[in-house]
């Protein structure tokens, strides 16, 4: 069987780097918030090309940080799309604001500015777009509508790690941005790990002193904080990562693009060009059904998001928010192995595999 995702192949490529920086932490005795955390933070955010970058203990808590610390309107509305991990809008939830979710565009996975033009009724609110499965969400638009309307941009990049748009790093357009490392990430550690960037001063202070209880002094809180810290062990791995992640991104659009010209005469709907492929996402009517022929033939899939947030009982409406686009893409899409480490041999078995299932299904 050919994974879906193999974040252990991920430490087998880097495994001598990797063990070597291991090594260095346990021998340090220090292992929360220390070098490694403080050279990760300064290598990261010279390469998303922002002034600020601060650790935390993985995406969630960081996107949920970001939003404290950027948006100064207690109870405000949090834009965003339904079509993303639950991690989006359950940060929103979180932080005590309200989410609003919106639909997505037919073609690119991400939102809609349309939709978000309509929804941005008052002063004070805040959008998430959500860079999804590493293709970049229409920034230009989405920054230019938040100035209009006094809202505040916060960038969801938990898996665009690398992603460009229009010659700038996705996480370096809104006030801050959350980015998460978990193992399958395109960066990810060896564990749980995340961060939040930012051009401004002020919010990653403030972003600081939310990731451990408030503290500027020790032991005494200036704010309501919480226990969020990037260990020094999952930093020390992720600059190792972060070394390889240009390779590793071209890579994943190579096999992008292997994918890409064997379905071109299938029934299959293909991803937009672009972005840095966290996920190889095709669509087809009978997916169901061309999972279960994959799976047959040795090819794992994923399914990256069967239910929408907006359909989920923790979050859903009544009457329920029906946002046709989304819902439509839920059905029908199916996510193919998509990683660096896939030899060419492997990306030719998947392309046999796809080709052979969907001229079966018609």
């Amino acid at each position: 069987m050919i994974p879906q995702a193999n974040p252990g192949a991920s430490y087998r490529a880097h495994k001598a780097e990797i063990d070597e920086a291991i090594r260095r932490v346990t021998e340090s005795g220090w292992y929360i918030l220390g070098p490694e955390v403080e050279a990760f933070e300064a290598e990261f955010e010279a390469y998303v090309g922002v002034k600020h970058c601060v650790g935390v203990a993985n995406g969630t808590d960081a996107l949920r940080i970001a939003i404290q610390a950027a948006v100064s309107y207690r109870g405000a509305e949090g834009v965003t799309v339904s079509m993303s991990a639950t991690a989006t809008v359950a940060a929103i939830v979180e932080a005590d604001w309200q989410p609003i979710m919106l639909d997505i565009l037919p073609d690119e996975f991400t939102l809609d500015p349309s939709a978000l033009e309509a929804a941005l009724t008052a002063p004070g609110m805040f959008i998430i777009p959500v860079h999804l499965y590493g293709q970049p969400a229409r920034m230009t638009e989405i920054m230019r509508l938040a100035e209009e309307r006094e809202a505040v941009v916060i960038e969801d990049c938990a898996q665009a790690h690398g992603a460009i748009y229009q010659g700038k790093r996705a996480g370096s357009f809104g006030a801050a941005a959350a980015f998460s490392f978990y193992p399958t990430k395109n960066l990810g550690a060896l564990g749980d790990g995340g961060a939040i960037v930012t051009n401004s001063e002020e919010i990653a202070e403030r972003a600081r002193l939310l990731r451990m209880y408030g503290w500027r002094e020790r032991y005494i809180s200036d704010i309501h904080g919480t226990n969020s810290r990037l260990d020094e062990l999952q930093a020390a791995i992720l600059r190792v990562k972060l070394r390889h992640l240009d390779e590793d991104n071209a890579r994943r659009s190579r096999i992008a693009e292997s994918y890409d010209n064997a379905f071109a005469s299938l029934n299959l709907k293909l991803p937009p060009a672009g972005g840095v492929y966290h996920q190889y996402v095709i669509r087809h009517p009978k997916r169901d059904a061309l999972r279960q022929q994959l799976t047959a033939k040795g090819v794992g899939t994923s399914i990256l998001y069967p239910v929408p947030i907006h359909l989920q009982p923790a979050y859903a409406d009544s009457p329920p928010l029906h946002l046709p686009v989304t819902e439509q893409f839920a059905h029908e899409l199916l996510c193919l192995p998509i990683y660096p480490e896939l030899t060419d041999g492997e990306v030719e078995r998947v392309c046999e595999a796809v080709r052979e299932a969907a001229k079966g299904l018609g």
